[in-house]
């Protein structure tokens, strides 16, 4: 298992980590087989935004005698009232679930308090200027929570809670499909059975959300890696082709600011699905050739950072470099800690020699030689 950086909050997480949700349908001892598997694999990193008594319990259960190993990512906001499932910003409610969170997962800390589920403008302004982010604040002042992280889809919503400086990390859904839709506030919106056929690559708002994260050192989770199981079948996808799950996981992977993906999981063969993904051939995990090839939506002049493009002659990680270039133009100045990266690299745009190697073999058709040039100009 390789682990990852998560954001600025020195914590190494492993990059694929263990989505909670499904573990909802099974009983304690299917429960306690599933995360034995997981750590036995080397997953440290969990997520659960359940409400239900039952499955929190049977996590706890699990927890017992390696809660050390977990890094938990637990929401505060995630209620259960009568009998089900409710997203509150009632305090008391909010108090007293998060309370029951702790009790029944038999720890007195979680290393990440998600900000539950916000998908609005609106809902998070409530938020940031409210009682509810003083609940948490005073969390992480207690040490009750380590690090303060939110959950959405709404790239918007998220692009603001960075900029508001109150949040750490983000769990935020990254996919292939999901990547081309504009921002919305509506989650069904992601899931319509017809989408529009004229979208065409990476949504502007989420490619510079992810570049963002990296640049501001706020690490990603990632919920919704395989949509459900939608990016399976390619009846199901506007793209119309479909990928496996090695490939979505990489997709994610190479987002830029991306530590882990939490991956459903109810079963121990789910988990070594998943873990499959840390020894497959590049062969295995190649998105960007079937991405290339989608009758709908393709990745036209789009880095997505796959290293289709490697190798070149002169050692140059052209994904990096183009990657480095998105984040310096992010801001009127190349930031201090870009530029370090930048020079830090063995070869860098200095030394392309412009033999178009590396644009023949780009699925999406990126203009590497002409990247290369504005990188060095860039970076001086």
């Amino acid at each position: 298992m390789k682990y990852r950086a998560l954001g600025s909050t020195g914590l190494l997480v492993s990059e694929i980590g263990l989505g909670g949700e499904w573990l909802e349908r099974h009983n304690t001892q299917e429960v306690q087989a599933v995360m034995d598997c997981c750590r036995e694999q080397g997953i440290n990193i969990l997520d659960c935004w359940m409400s239900e008594p039952r499955v929190r319990s049977n996590i706890g259960a699990a927890l017992k005698g390696c809660r050390d190993h977990w890094m938990i990512q637990g929401h505060i906001g995630s209620t259960w009232q009568n009998g089900k499932y409710v997203r509150s910003r009632d305090l008391g409610k909010v108090q007293e679930a998060f309370a029951d969170l702790l009790h029944r997962m038999g720890t007195d800390y979680i290393d990440l308090g998600m900000i539950h589920f916000v998908d609005e403008l609106s809902e998070w302004n409530q938020i940031v200027n409210g009682e509810f982010i003083e609940y948490v604040h005073s969390l992480k002042k207690a040490g009750t929570i380590r690090h303060i992280g939110l959950s959405t889809h709404n790239p918007a919503v998220a692009r603001q809670a960075v900029l508001s400086g109150q949040i750490e990390m983000l769990l935020f859904s990254v996919n292939p499909a999901f990547d081309m839709m504009p921002p919305s506030e509506d989650l069904n919106d992601y899931f319509a059975e017809h989408v529009d056929e004229n979208l065409s690559g990476i949504a502007p708002e989420r490619a510079e959300l992810y570049q963002f994260c990296e640049q501001k050192g706020v690490g990603m989770t990632v919920m919704k890696g395989y949509a459900g199981g939608r990016l399976f079948s390619a009846e199901t996808l506007p793209f119309g082709i479909a990928l496996s799950p090695v490939q979505c996981l990489h997709y994610a992977l190479t987002r830029p600011g991306v530590a882990s993906v939490m991956v459903g999981c109810d079963t121990p063969e789910h988990v070594m699905a998943a873990v499959a993904y840390e020894t497959a051939s590049e062969e295995e995990k190649d998105y960007a050739s079937v991405l290339a090839k989608a009758p709908h939506h393709a990745y036209a002049g789009q880095c997505t950072y796959c290293g289709h493009c490697a190798p070149c002659p002169m050692h140059i990680d052209i994904a990096m470099v183009n990657k480095l270039y998105d984040l310096a133009t992010m801001q009127p100045e190349v930031p201090a800690t870009v530029r370090a990266h930048y020079e830090s690299l063995e070869q860098n745009a200095e030394d392309c020699i412009a033999c178009g190697g590396g644009e023949t073999r780009c699925p999406f058709g990126v203009p590497v030689i002409e990247r290369m040039e504005k990188a060095k100009k860039i970076f001086g």
